[in-house]
């Protein structure tokens, strides 16, 4: 396991973060505590400290889980948990971004996990009603309080989390340390906007969905019958299915497994992928992707499947007679700073 800063903080992370979004059974598909301990231990003695949670999952039972599981261990842990998402559907200030449902989150969460204080306290998705100013305002009073170490936001359009982080900048607030997305090589919207701004804002990445809902992991197969149950519906889509057959191929070249192909491409993108899992068997075999070597033929081929389309502007900038247009004679010899190079 190696560890890295998240984003221009200097917080010290391993490389794959824990998630548990499947630690508990109330959701009819999460691991109960027994096998939770066993990925919680499991994932300790490979290296790991980040460890990915939030107030709703499991309706409070992945918290409680890992509460019990960091006894007499917390200092050890960076634990990342999340607000926004409905406590009780019944109580409309029971979700959202507002700073009441932060404080009854957080206050949730911190019980549950039995601390004091939280590592990374992400926003979990933007709600498009609360004021900008109240967020940051907000999380800036929870890291004040001494609860919340550093803050973060996910599942956000890029010009919201842009404007959120200008106006901590220009108001001495703290400012966002990282970015949650869905990020795979099924799912690589967010490389037309999501991470282009997070390199220029210096915010460290985190992926969840790195196995596109089992897409990436061969289960789903250009050659299945038709009537192979999909946990994910329409969203197992032929292009998706497609991509999940050159992983597979590119697996069969290793003599490793998809999963592990799809998680070790994850990191190469300098994006820390997240993984959760049913069985401590599972999560075994998503660590073995720490060994793997992709090689740049197997990258070729990768891209060559999963490779978006970027669409205006960037396939515009791209172009050779607007280059041509921008730079002059000095396009090609200009030594630009990563994620300003012209294509």
């Amino acid at each position: 396991m190696r560890y890295t800063l998240l984003g221009d903080s200097g917080l010290r992370v391993s490389e794959i973060s824990l998630g548990t979004m499947t630690f508990g059974p109330d959701w009819g598909f999460g691991a109960d505590s027994s096998d939770s301990r066993a990925q919680f231990e499991l994932y300790a003695e490979a290296g790991g400290n980040f460890i990915d949670s939030a107030v709703n999952y499991t309706n409070g039972t992945a918290e409680t889980y890992l509460g019990e599981l960091l006894t007499g261990q917390r200092d050890r842990w960076v634990i990342a948990t999340k607000y926004t998402l409905s406590t009780n559907p019944s109580d409309p200030n029971a979700s959202g971004n507002s700073r009441k449902n932060l404080r009854n989150s957080l206050e949730q969460s911190l019980h549950r996990l039995n601390t004091d204080y939280i590592d990374v306290y992400w926003l979990h998705a933007w709600d498009f009603m609360t004021s900008p100013v109240e967020v940051m305002s907000a999380l800036d009073d929870a890291v004040h309080s001494g609860k919340v170490l550093y803050v973060g936001i996910s599942d956000s359009p890029a010009w919201v989390v842009a404007r959120l982080q200008t106006i901590a900048e220009l108001r001495g607030w703290s400012p966002f340390i990282g970015l949650q997305i869905e990020y795979s090589l099924a799912q690589r919207d967010p490389e037309r906007e999501l991470l282009p701004m997070a390199h220029a804002l210096g915010l460290g990445v985190t992926a969840w969905g790195p196995l596109a809902g089992g897409v990436l992991t061969g289960k789903y197969r250009a050659s299945a019958s038709p009537d192979t149950p999909r946990r994910y519906g329409d969203l197992v889509d032929s292009r998706r299915v497609g991509i999940g057959d050159a992983v597979v191929k590119v697996s069969g070249a290793l003599g490793i497994s998809p999963a592990q192909v799809a998680l070790a491409w994850v990191g190469t993108r300098n994006v820390i992928p997240i993984f959760g899992a049913r069985t401590a068997e599972q999560l075994a075999d998503s660590l073995g992707s720490l060994d793997v070597v992709l090689e740049p033929e197997h990258l070729e081929a990768l891209d060559a499947a999963s490779a978006p389309v970027l669409g205006f502007p960037h396939d515009f900038l791209a172009r050779d007679d607007i280059g041509a247009l921008m730079y002059g004679e000095a396009r090609g010899r200009l030594d630009l700073p990563p994620g300003r190079r012209p294509v």
